[in-house]
């Protein structure tokens, strides 16, 4: 693996704060960097996810002044778990609403798994406003990709893992997994809506990576975590998140003019490589890497050389 690109070095944000964005929400946001360098925003994945201190390291301090938040409901956001006014579209509102605050006319916009298909929703709505865009572990939320994850696929490599994921849920709900993990997760029975929370949030942290990776999916375990990932990941997936069924393929010719990279690993299991190809066939300006030996999870040699490599070339590094 000698001669990968990897992260940069650990960084503190120049400024940070709490933005009200309407609806009851407030949305922690974060800027490292050099202020006034070239702006770029970091998307999370989830939806449920939260940013971590590695993400402010996929962007060469001195040259990006980059914009990292948690979406609403998620981390440092408040309120914690809240579902309401939580959609696509109310996320995309949000990311405008930070661009204006930042004063940025145009920003790379950077997301993965969950915030890809985020970055795409907001470039299609917004192509004037994204300089660049680079997505990693593609994911449009069609109903074949629901069920390939929460269904029937993922479950035929993962069996002892499916095992746990279904436990909670009774024999005869299991025909619908998206409907019947909801139910708890939304109920009153906290006990039930733990037990459940942490065995969809682990179902996900012991899937994305290649091979076994404690240090990725034990967060995924803690009760806090998990309560507010599983929630509001489920709660997007049940309404296919607020997209028309192949939606963001369909309107990729809105991304003719941005330039881009797309980096998949050819092992995704939430993520079928197929949908990748698809997004690279309507996209072609956007050059296209299929990582081998490579999952999920950013984290991947692979996939973080080729994350790496995107950054910093946009940012006008040369190889």
């Amino acid at each position: 693996m000698t001669g990968l690109r990897s992260l940069y070095p650990e960084i503190e944000p120049f400024d940070s704060g709490m933005r009200d964005v309407g609806d009851g929400h407030s949305i922690y946001w974060e800027r490292s960097g050099t202020r006034g360098a070239r702006p770029a925003v970091f998307l999370h994945g989830g939806p449920g996810g939260t940013i971590s201190p590695r993400h402010r390291r996929l962007f060469d301090p001195d040259r990006y002044d980059v914009l990292l938040f948690d979406q609403r409901g998620c981390g440092k956001s408040t309120p914690n778990a809240s579902l309401e006014a939580n959609t696509t579209w109310h996320l995309v509102a949000d990311i405008e609403r930070l661009r204006r605050m930042a004063g940025f006319e145009k920003w790379l916009v950077f997301g993965g798994s969950w915030g890809s298909t985020l970055a795409l929703a907001y470039a299609e709505t917004h192509p004037g406003r994204v300089s660049e865009l680079v997505v990693r572990g593609i994911y449009t939320l069609t109903a074949a990709e629901l069920r390939w994850y929460y269904q029937f696929g993922v479950s035929e490599m993962f069996p002892e893992k499916w095992e746990r994921f279904v436990a909670p849920i009774p024999v005869a709900e299991r025909g619908d997994m998206l409907a019947a993990y909801r139910r708890r997760l939304t109920g009153d029975d906290r006990v039930a809506q733990v037990e459940a929370a942490r065995a969809w949030s682990l179902w996900e942290g012991e899937t994305i990576t290649l091979l076994p990776d404690p240090d990725t999916s034990t967060p995924f375990g803690r009760d806090d975590y998990a309560v507010a990932f599983a929630r509001i990941e489920n709660h997007f997936f049940v309404h296919s998140g607020w997209l028309e069924e192949g939606q963001l393929i369909r309107d990729a010719s809105r991304l003719r003019d941005i330039p881009g990279v797309i980096v998949h690993g050819r092992y995704d299991m939430p993520c079928p490589a197929r949908y990748a190809w698809a997004l690279h066939k309507a996209w072609p300006r956007a050059e296209f890497f299929l990582v081998e030996g490579a999952g999920h999870a950013f984290s991947e040699p692979g996939i973080l050389d080729r994350l790496i490599y995107a950054t910093d070339k946009f940012a006008g590094k040369a190889e």
